[in-house]
């Protein structure tokens, strides 16, 4: 391996590897054939995953790297493993790459994502840590640590995380929509929509952003605001489900429960398990009168999640009008048993 490709593979590793297609490498006879060495460092992201590990492993079996770049080329590797959602091979590169460069910064922070994923949160946080003490001006590696403390509740933390993430990367959009997140939880919605309204021009084309801005917005009760920013996310991804549930509610919350009921559709469509939407489509179709659908719904959520007093009490209320008395008592009493001011949910919306 050359030291040109070598240094070229060392200092590719803190990208993304992103799944895009093989670009052609142009017409000409004459066009040299990459290396596999450029194969694994994947300047400019144009090849596949599978060509990715295919240039790393020529890398790692031909015997010709320093310990360094064999780090670098199992912890790219390791990216594309993990990108394809092989896990396993993704963490054992990683750990290959920890033994044989254990100054390697980024292969700490990749590491992390993946006990993170696995909800191991102590190895996600010394791996977090080990990466920032190695490179404190990994504004990846901050984000990610604060993503970390707002999962397990630490928001003072979490919000510290991300102040410096965006220190060390002012454009870093995503760095302000996981801000905007910390804020809004915490209740701060003025702040979160600061930060959700700055990812938004960083960012114009992230359907991330503007569902989180809509979201600021529908609990703040403007509606009308809300459902705009949830268009907007959802016309740049029109498979962004979360976005059809937010502007689902923002519809339900406005008294539209035909364009609620449409959105909760889609929403389920593309993921059938989506309980939070099929609770509100139950809703909508027993405000509209949708009786057996409603039902339906219902019952859909409760194999989810057999406690849900929601959805007890929609279909309780679905089988009274239906004429089904006895039933729809059990599923109202043992609904008020786990909530007891459920009820309170329908009334609001005229259910009674």
């Amino acid at each position: 391996m050359s030291a040109k490709s070598a240094d070229a593979l060392r200092r590719s590793i803190g990208m993304p590897i992103l799944a895009v297609l093989w670009l052609a490498l142009g017409a000409s006879v004459h066009a040299q054939e990459p290396s596999s060495s450029d194969l694994c460092t994947n300047a400019g992201h144009a090849y596949p995953l599978d060509v990715v590990i295919y240039g790393c492993t020529a890398v790692i079996s031909g015997g010709r790297a320093d310990a360094m770049n064999l780090a670098a080329a199992f912890t790219n590797r390791g990216r594309a493993f993990h990108a394809r959602g092989d896990i396993a091979h993704a963490l054992a590169d990683y750990d290959q790459a920890v033994q044989l460069d254990p100054d390697y910064a980024p292969v700490y922070n990749n590491r992390a994502v993946i006990w993170h994923d696995k909800r191991e949160m102590e190895r996600a946080f010394a791996d977090y840590n080990q990466a920032i003490r190695l490179d404190p001006n990994n504004a990846a590696a901050f984000l990610n640590r604060g993503i970390a403390y707002r999962d397990t509740g630490d928001f003072a933390h979490a919000i510290a995380d991300y102040d410096e993430a965006i220190r060390l990367d002012p454009h870093a959009a995503s760095a302000f929509t996981n801000r905007g997140n910390a804020y809004r939880e915490m209740g701060d919605l003025d702040r979160a929509a600061a930060d959700y309204s700055e990812a938004v021009t960083l960012d114009p084309m992230n359907p991330v952003a503007f569902n989180s801005r809509g979201a600021a917005y529908l609990i703040k009760g403007d509606l009308d605001h809300a459902l705009a920013y949830f268009s907007e996310a959802i016309r740049l991804d029109p498979r962004y489900g979360i976005a059809f549930t937010n502007r689902g509610t923002a519809y339900r919350d406005k008294g539209d429960f035909a364009h609620a009921l449409a959105d909760y559709s889609e929403a389920i469509r593309l993921n059938p398990r989506n309980i939070n939407a099929l609770g509100n489509r139950g809703l909508a179709n027993l405000k509209l009168g949708n009786l057996d659908q409603a039902i339906l719904d219902y019952e859909a959520v409760l194999r989810l999640n057999a406690s849900s007093a929601d959805a007890l009490y929609g279909r309780g209320l679905a089988r009274q009008k239906k004429g089904d008395g006895p039933a729809g008592d059990a599923d109202l009493v043992a609904a008020k048993a786990l909530r007891p001011d459920v009820a309170d949910t329908f009334t609001k919306y005229g259910i009674q």
